[in-house]
């Protein structure tokens, strides 16, 4: 009765979000409360298990950051250039963002990559009088598939790799790479196609935009100079917290509290708290403490579990299922969660007698990264966008995201199935290999 009641809240709720008619952390925090009034777990279960705090303090940090620089005219003047860089061309510009943060996805990691990327396609697109969702749509999926891509790139590739310890950077690359660079190809034409005719150029934007000075946007004043350091400060931490062993979270409270310290004369700390997005923060929180809910019950173990029961064990069978649940799956909810409850259950098939378990982690990996476009609580690189998107007052609409990124979703799974039949799973139903 727990896990259909826990069930029953989370789908009651999802369809409230979906409908945008009730605001979306107040359907989360109270679906997140009913659960707890039912028993199904406890407050410290909620606060130390459930909710993300890693993303929310990266969350709120990167927001204290950015709206402390903004200030300052920064982002202001690095979209002039980028803008004028492509000629004030929409199309092209969406084609160049694409391109960049997929490689900033894959070398760096997508979280890292669009919280660079963010705030300058936001005041860019506000240059060129742009609509922002073509490019923000385009930035959140870019970053999904181009993180699969490594090792490093996306958080379930992380956990993957930490698990399985021959699979190697790597191994990541050549055998994840060739189909994320073809599922990339496809993807940005089809944002190319659909959002065209909502991309028109403006003479007369472009004319004004090739005529403005970028040096002009910037307040060079000590706030610059302050925003600039610790700003920079802080990307450096993000490149080489593989090498500090500091993760990101830390790195960037580190860079807010720092900021907020050296600018506390030139601004007062309460103005910018009152700028952070905080139905944004808690529409999260309350987002956690439902799937927490699904955890809690073991709907999720159970989901994994079933994987094995409906194929016995069979691993071409296996693999594409683990792709296609892993994809709708973590669509639909965080798929950090998902990929911890399927590691061990992928694991335990070494006991049906499968020596090679290697397809069935790209499965995994390719399911969970590729299927985090199918809504905007996918990833956490969605969460992150949506987030910093809310504060400029560029709010992304919960169902029209998902008219977007489920076809997207979709469309990469059909390919990735191609893709693992091929290469894995071809020779094992030839009888080739045991």
């Amino acid at each position: 009765m727990d896990a259909i009641f826990s069930i029953a809240i989370f789908l009651i709720s999802y369809l409230f979000i979906i409908l945008e008619k009730v605001n979306r952390a107040l359907v989360a925090l109270t679906g997140g409360i009913l659960m707890l009034c039912a028993g199904l777990f406890t407050w410290d279960d909620a606060f130390t298990s459930y909710i993300d705090w890693h993303t929310i303090s990266l969350l709120f940090s990167m927001m204290v950051l950015v709206s402390i620089t903004q200030k300052t005219g920064f982002f202001e003047y690095i979209a002039l250039l980028l803008a004028q860089r492509v000629e004030g061309e929409p199309v092209k510009l969406l084609m160049v963002v694409a391109v960049l943060t997929a490689l900033g996805s894959a070398l760096l990691d997508n979280v890292t990559t669009v919280l660079l990327f963010v705030p300058v396609i936001l005041n860019l697109t506000s240059i060129l009088a742009q609509p922002a969702f073509p490019y923000l749509v385009t930035i959140i999926f870019s970053s999904n598939i181009g993180g699969t891509a490594t090792l490093i790139g996306d958080p379930p590739n992380i956990m993957i790799g930490q698990a399985v310890e021959h699979l190697t950077f790597v191994s990541f690359l050549t055998n994840l790479a060739p189909i994320v660079i073809l599922i990339f190809i496809g993807t940005l034409f089809l944002m190319v196609m659909l959002f065209r005719k909502s991309l028109r150029s403006n003479p007369e934007n472009i004319r004004k935009v090739q005529q403005l000075n970028p040096e002009e946007y910037l307040v060079k004043s000590p706030l610059l100079y302050k925003s600039l350091s610790v700003m920079s400060l802080t990307v450096v931490g993000f490149l080489l917290h593989p090498v500090l062993h500091v993760d990101l979270t830390t790195i960037a409270v580190s860079g807010a509290i720092l900021l907020l310290l050296l600018t506390d004369q030139d601004l007062n700390a309460e103005v910018v708290f009152k700028e952070v997005e905080w139905l944004t923060l808690f529409f999260f929180m309350g987002l956690f403490i439902l799937v927490g809910g699904l955890q809690a019950t073991g709907v999720i173990d159970e989901i994994s579990k079933g994987i094995i029961d409906i194929t016995e064990g069979d691993l071409p069978t296996t693999a594409l299922l683990i792709l296609w649940i892993a994809g709708l799956f973590s669509g639909v909810v965080d798929n950090i969660p998902f990929v911890a409850a399927t590691i061990p259950v992928i694991e335990e098939f070494k006991d049906f007698g499968m020596l090679n378990l290697d397809p069935l982690w790209w499965a995994l990996a390719l399911g969970a990264c590729l299927g985090g476009n199918g809504s905007l609580v996918g990833a956490s690189a969605n969460v992150v966008v949506a987030g910093i998107a809310a504060s400029y007052g560029k709010g992304i609409s919960f169902l029209r995201f998902m008219k977007y990124g489920v076809p997207i979703v979709l469309f990469s799974l059909v390919i990735a199935t191609i893709y693992l039949f091929l290469r894995y799973l071809l020779p094992y139903l030839h009888g080739s290999i045991v």
